[in-house]
């Protein structure tokens, strides 16, 4: 076993047991996700058919139709919680990490995909779920999503459904606040500004002898919003560091987009820009840490300086929709059990590498499972 490997399983071993005296409050989306596969040609019932294997392939499909029309197909797979925010909490969840859950996950009542998730964790919903249609290829996904209803998510409707006093205890008992998909929240931009001028500041410090509050945020895919919005909320992500330790999780995609509005070199897939990558976007904005992670592997910048981990990529994943999510919670799993940079970033990249390969959200035993077995 890899150096990296046996150091992560050893201090997971030592502090895993700290998992259940966690707490993390997190927000604030929910999709239905849909996943299908593309129908390149039908020969019979059912899965009788051969896929749209890659992107490129289903590009050229659907340019085929320019002027005329065309009937694409897709395949049913299965029906699950989605959204960011709550598959980031549900593999938290399956860590043994307590859940306070706000979003948009049904109203009046949760729609059926969140109830096994409702029943281990204490749930609020403010407003019907998005849904999304996952359109999964080999080498990638699309997501074709319908979001109106999180147009209503503001932090007086958060306020008025969870009550302004709850929510403040709430976040003031959490060890870790995950604030994610802000391109797809209209209004997440002024939930930050709320948060850091009339919340935060009301909160009582943390007990003695405990870690500081941990803040993470994921943008979710920030290209179709305009550079100054970006640049805006990046600005007010470093403002949380004012109450506590921000790490800010961001895939290579969106790495890229940072890097381009703050003026940064663009990172690829090497270890070199990777990690440079990390700590310049790290330096910029004046927070703890920042995570970039391809599929092939995972970096990290913070105080102590960068990391970087091979992942176990996976060929032919059984599912891809929610890979980053499970990610980011692997991560942030480790830094609440107070693992270092290097074992946070292997333990992200186990939770993640689990589930493609499950469909399901690993437990500390899978992982000690998946760590020993990583080859």
């Amino acid at each position: 076993m890899s150096c990296f490997k046996t150091r992560t399983l050893e201090s997971l071993r030592t502090h895993r047991a700290t998992a259940v005296t966690k707490r993390a409050w997190v927000g604030l989306d929910g999709f239905v996700d849909t996943i299908v596969t593309p129908v390149a040609q039908r020969t019979g019932q059912g899965e009788a058919f051969t896929a749209i294997a890659n992107i490129p392939e289903f590009a050229a499909r659907v340019a085929g139709a320019a002027g005329k029309s065309t009937n694409i197909e897709f395949y049913p797979r299965m029906d699950k919680l989605g959204g960011n925010g709550p598959i980031m909490a549900a593999a938290l969840l399956a860590g043994g990490t307590k859940i306070t859950y706000v979003g948009s996950l049904g109203f009046p009542t949760l729609h059926p995909v969140f109830n096994n998730f409702a029943a281990r964790a204490e749930v609020v919903s403010l407003c019907e779920p998005g849904t999304t249609i996952a359109v999964e290829f080999n080498d990638g996904k699309l997501m074709l999503g319908q979001l109106r209803s999180l147009d209503s998510i503001t932090l007086p409707k958060i306020e008025a459904v969870v009550g302004a006093a709850k929510l403040r205890a709430d976040l003031a008992a959490a060890d870790l606040i995950a604030l994610v998909n802000w391109t797809m929240i209209p209004n997440m931009t002024g939930i930050f500004q709320d948060l850091l001028e009339s919340v935060l500041p009301t909160l009582p410090a943390r007990p003695a002898g405990t870690a500081p509050r941990a803040f993470f945020f994921d943008l979710a895919d920030p290209e179709k919003r305009p550079r100054a919005d970006l640049l805006e909320v990046l600005r007010l992500i470093g403002r949380f560091e004012s109450f506590g330790q921000v790490t800010l999780g961001l895939n290579l995609k969106e790495a890229q987009q940072v890097a381009g509005v703050l003026d940064l070199p663009a990172p690829e897939k090497d270890e070199t820009s990777l990690r440079a990558a990390s700590a310049a976007i790290r330096a910029k904005l004046g927070v703890s840490t920042v995570v970039v992670h391809p599929r092939e592997s995972a970096a990290c910048a913070t105080a102590a300086g960068t990391f970087r981990v091979p992942g176990p990529y996976c060929e032919n994943p059984l599912i891809t929709t929610g890979a980053g999510d499970h990610f980011n919670a692997g991560f942030s799993q480790g830094r609440l059990l107070g693992l270092d940079p290097e074992a946070c970033l292997t333990l992200g990249a186990c939770t993640s590498g689990h589930y493609v390969r499950t469909a399901q959200s690993p437990s500390l035993d899978d992982l000690e499972t998946f760590l020993a077995n990583w080859s």
